[in-house]
């Protein structure tokens, strides 16, 4: 029998993989964030609405409502709703497809092309099928190696970082609190690229966005199984 304070070490082929497995989901996190950056750039360019950063779209609905602005507040209601049923969905087609990251991120391929294609002025229509599509991305990465991870909104991950930061200053030596950079500076690089692409196509720069998801979800197959299913939410 073991002594009752005998831990088990993990062996040297254990921590190979999972230091490979931590890698490759932060590469998958930081592009799918630029993704994200992108599209809601370009979204918000093009409209003035946000397609997925819903506290912006949160405090635009308040102040809306004290302006007594019944149109925004309706449209700003239907954008929030409509990026909740984004990520329902997304965790609905992530089941379906058996837990892949392919199948998801090609829906949001189509819908982001979908969106680009959009023929009429009216932008509302394009603008929901974007914002369902940055729901749904939620759910193709929720944590790597236990480290829980956001690609649509960045506030959590600066609060991660800024904690860790103040346990470091207190001498604490925790690991895992710096990658939480990641996701920031992918949003901020797709975002930079996205103004970049409005600027010169307008709305139809989500045919970039969509023609980066499929490309992503193209480069998820060679991601082995087991760790994708680690990486999305169960």
């Amino acid at each position: 029998m073991l002594p009752s304070s005998f831990t088990p070490r993990a062996s040297p082929g254990h921590l190979h993989t999972q230091k490979w497995r931590g890698r490759i989901g932060m590469s998958l996190v930081a592009a799918l964030s630029v993704l994200a950056g992108m599209t809601d750039a370009i979204g918000f360019m093009a409209s003035g609405d946000f397609v997925s950063f819903m506290s912006g779209n949160t405090t635009r609905l308040a102040v809306a409502i004290s302006d007594g602005d019944l149109g925004l507040t309706l449209r700003l209601l239907l954008l929030v709703a409509t990026f909740i049923l984004g990520n329902a969905l997304g965790i609905v087609v992530s089941r379906v497809g058996g837990r892949r990251a392919l199948p998801l991120l090609l829906c949001i391929a189509m819908l982001l092309c979908a969106a680009a294609a959009w023929p009429y002025d009216e932008q509302l229509p394009a603008l929901l099928a974007a914002i369902i599509a940055m729901g749904m991305l939620n759910a193709a990465v929720e944590e790597v190696n236990g480290l829980p991870v956001g690609l649509t909104y960045v506030t959590g991950a600066l609060s991660r970082f800024g904690r860790g930061l103040g346990r470091w200053m207190l001498g604490e030596r925790r690991n895992g609190w710096r990658v939480q950079l990641i996701p920031w500076t992918g949003m901020f690089a797709g975002a930079v690229l996205g103004a970049v692409l409005e600027h010169h196509l307008g709305l139809k720069a989500l045919f970039v966005s969509g023609l980066l998801a499929g490309a992503l979800g193209v480069l998820s197959l060679k991601i082995p199984r087991r760790w994708q299913l680690g990486y999305m939410p169960r």
